[in-house]
């Protein structure tokens, strides 16, 4: 795994180890707090 940082909109970095193919991507982030229908999301 490498190290890697997520950056919002906003300027906010998140950072964690990545795990797959390396490069820069865009994308939706999507945040789930329920037990049941993440399917549906």
């Amino acid at each position: 795994m490498k190290r890697a940082m997520l950056v919002l909109a906003d300027g906010m970095v998140f950072e964690g180890d990545s795990f797959g193919a390396e490069g820069e991507t865009t994308g939706e982030v999507v945040f789930n707090t329920s037990m049941t229908g993440y399917q549906e999301i």
